[in-house]
Order: structure tokens, then C-alpha cells, then sequence
């Protein structure tokens, strides 16, 4: 089973056969791993996503993520593609270009409060440690005793518990700002159940529901449709010579657009 890249010859060979064969049969035509081929598609071909791929996928697409990958981590990354997959299928698509930089400062916001817990328990373990050294060495004979050793980890605690207090404000500030950029953004519990709640009330209401929601739209479209054909179906089936059991023959929808000769 060949590792690395696709060859082009091979990704032309998926997109032919994407529709005629399965990626196991793909797979072992190519003899690739089928994961490697079903990820082409997913990623290449945009076929069988669910909403969050194909959030996840957009989000690469976007000019503004080279960016974002000089400001974070990989690990930081592939958690912020997780939480924006969650958050853009949330919303269902029903994001502007102004909520879509909300959502991505939001995202920051919570990476950024992330590092501070981070580098706060490093501190707290570094503390820990001195705190430990410190220990052992008063635990000698008084005579023996590096005092000066002792006075710099002393310091150095001073210094990280100093450290610990500003990284403990940091995070205050940025839960601040990220649970009021949540409320702006209309996606607290709270006030999607004030939503729901209010879209009961009069038609206006149900009608901005159904504008935050195309993808209800779309499926109570889906549905009118499909009983539009079947009920133009079954008009044209009655409309027919119907033989009932009595041999006598009829329309069984009669009007003047279906009467026959």
C-alpha cells in the first residue's frame, strides 16, 4: 500500500470513479489507504460532509487562516477549527461577514484563555517544586544550608506567584470580553431559548425564525414541493377513465380543465 501524496494521475482517477465506485474499491485499485482517499473527497471534491467538515474545510479556504497559523499553535489550530465547526453549524449558515469576524474573535478570545490556564498550572507546578527544593535544603543541618540557593528559589516563587496573580486577571479580562462577544452574537443558551421562545409568539416572530434558520427553509420547502407533485400526480391519475366494479366507467375528478369527450 503506496504512502504520500496523491499523484495527479490517481486524484483523476477518484474524481472520475467517485460516483461509479466505493472508496474501499478505489482504495484497492490504487492500492491506498481508503481513509487517505475518502479524505481527497471530503476535502477536494466537497462530497458526503456533514455540517461541521464542511465548516472545517471552508475555514481553510479562508484568506485570513494563513494568519491564523502565525498566531497559533498546531494543537491551537485544530481547537479552533473544532469550535468554529460547532459554532457555524450552530448558527446554520446564517452568518454575515461581521459575525463571521465576531465568531473568529471569539474563538481567539478562548485560545487566548487557554495559554493563560496553561501557563498558569506550569507555574503553579514550578512553585511546587522550589517549594520542595526549599524544603529539602532546610532540612539539613542549619550549618550546611545554601542560603543564598534558598533566597533565589524564594525569588523566583515570588516572581511566579506575581505572575500567577496577572495571568489570573488576564483570564478574568478575556472571559469578560468573550461571554459579552457571546451575548452580541446572540448565542448564549439564554437567548436562544428567548428566541424559540418569542418565534411562538406572532407570525412576525415566526417569520424572523424562519429567516435565522434557512436550513428549516430549505426542509419545509423540500416538503411543499414534494406535496405539490404528488397532488398534481394524483390530479392527473383521477382525472383519467377510471372502471369501477360495477363495469361502469368514469372520471373520478371531473372539471371543466379534466373533462374528456
Amino acid at each position: 500500500m503506496r504512502k504520500g501524496r496523491l499523484s495527479k494521475k490517481e486524484t483523476n482517477f477518484i474524481e472520475k470513479n467517485v460516483d461509479a465506485l466505493s472508496v474501499e474499491a478505489m482504495a484497492d485499485a490504487l492500492s491506498r489507504d481508503p481513509k487517505s482517499i475518502e479524505l481527497f473527497i471530503k476535502r477536494k471534491l466537497k462530497l458526503g460532509l456533514s455540517e461541521e467538515e464542511e465548516a472545517t474545510y471552508s475555514l481553510e479556504e479562508r484568506p485570513y487562516w494563513k494568519e491564523l497559523g502565525q498566531q497559533f499553535t498546531y494543537e491551537e489550530l485544530e481547537l479552533f477549527k473544532y469550535h468554529w465547526a460547532r459554532i457555524i453549524s450552530q448558527f446554520k449558515d446564517d452568518v454575515f461577514p461581521t459575525e463571521e469576524l465576531q465568531v473568529v474573535d471569539a474563538i481567539k478570545l478562548e485560545l487566548l484563555m487557554n495559554r493563560s490556564l496553561k501557563q498558569n498550572k506550569d507555574n503553579i507546578d514550578k512553585i511546587s517544586a522550589f517549594e520542595g527544593v526549599i524544603q529539602q535544603e532546610r532540612s539539613v543541618d542549619p550549618d550546611q544550608q545554601d542560603r543564598d540557593y534558598i533566597l533565589n528559589l524564594e525569588r523566583q516563587i515570588a516572581s511566579l506567584r506575581a505572575a500567577q496573580e496577572s495571568l489570573n486577571r488576564d483570564y478574568r479580562d478575556l472571559q469578560t470580553k468573550k461571554n459579552s462577544m457571546l451575548k452580541e452574537m446572540k448565542g448564549t443558551r439564554e437567548q436562544r431559548i428567548k428566541r424559540l421562545e418569542d418565534s411562538r409568539l406572532t407570525f412576525v416572530g415566526w417569520m424572523a425564525h424562519l429567516i435565522q434558520n434557512p436550513s428549516l427553509v430549505k426542509k419545509y420547502s423540500v416538503e411543499m414541493e414534494k406535496m405539490r407533485l404528488a397532488m398534481e400526480g394524483e390530479r392527473k391519475r383521477l382525472s383519467e377513465f377510471h372502471t369501477y366494479e360495477d363495469g361502469t366507467v368514469d372520471q373520478p375528478f371531473l372539471t371543466s380543465d379534466t373533462i374528456k369527450e
